[in-house]
């Protein structure tokens, strides 16, 4: 068995494909905080942001739990 946290995108926070939300999720934060600093690190450069997220979005599971 497996112990510890995982990290998956949120079925239950999303608004795209869920990283933020799955983000806030893991962190037990809220999801409009995660979403905001993603957009204010986004802002300094669009392309590394769309891309880091694009990225996110294949790279991290999607929650079979929910």
């Amino acid at each position: 068995m497996e112990s510890g946290k995982r990290l998956y995108r949120s079925n239950r926070n999303r608004m795209l494909c869920g990283v933020c939300g799955g983000l806030a999720e893991y962190f037990a934060v809220d999801p409009t905080l995660v979403r905001l600093i993603w957009a204010a690190v986004s802002l300094a450069g669009i392309l590394p942001g769309v891309l880091a997220y694009i990225i996110a979005a294949i790279i991290i599971p999607q929650n079979p739990y929910y």
